[in-house]
């Protein structure tokens, strides 16, 4: 009766893990891109051919931080007729290469149209990638765009800069004005 017991289970398991194959999604995720950065900015995104209904993707698209730390501000978009069409970006995230998680997007709309942006601040010299996560809700062709921006960050001796300009003006508008008075 035991033997029996444990076939019945092996069998059922077996059965079971046949059976949900078929469920799971498969990745489209395209080959890393890397970003053509021209003034420290660049387009990228990718599209998907028709009949993927319930297919995943997670695009990287790489980049590299020379030189003086850099800010990095980056959106991505796709646009459908409703919200059952299309696709659904679920993710926008950046890495350093080699895997480690610098931060995580922030979505600021869903449905028809996804939006989702992504900031950091202080990338050190290094190479990188962001992340473009989503799943495709129809069996139509779909598409997303992004663009990404990086911006050195100013150092220390341009804000003490900064200030003695400002002093200086300061200093030059009190004169003028203890002149007027004279």
């Amino acid at each position: 009766m035991k033997m029996s017991k444990s076939l019945m289970a092996a069998a059922v398991l077996a059965a079971a893990s046949l059976g949900s194959s078929a469920v799971y999604a498969a990745d489209i995720s395209n080959g890393p891109k890397a970003l053509a950065l021209l003034d420290n900015t660049a387009f990228f995104g990718d599209s998907f051919a028709m009949n993927n209904s319930g297919n995943t993707f997670m695009d990287n698209f790489k980049f590299a931080v020379t030189g003086v730390p850099e800010n990095l501000d980056a959106i991505v978009s796709s646009i459908s007729d409703t919200a059952t069409t299309g696709m659904d970006i679920t993710g926008l995230s950046l890495y350093k290469s080699g895997g480690s998680l610098i931060t995580n997007g922030t979505l600021g709309s869903s449905g028809r149209m996804d939006i989702w942006t992504l900031s950091a601040d202080s990338l050190t010299a290094g190479n990188y990638y962001l992340k473009v996560s989503g799943t495709m809700v129809s069996n139509t062709g779909a598409s997303f765009g992004g663009a990404v921006m990086l911006n050195p960050v100013p150092e220390p001796e341009t804000y003490g800069m900064m200030l003695g300009g400002l002093g200086v003006l300061g200093l030059l508008a009190r004169r003028r004005k203890a002149a007027r008075q004279a």
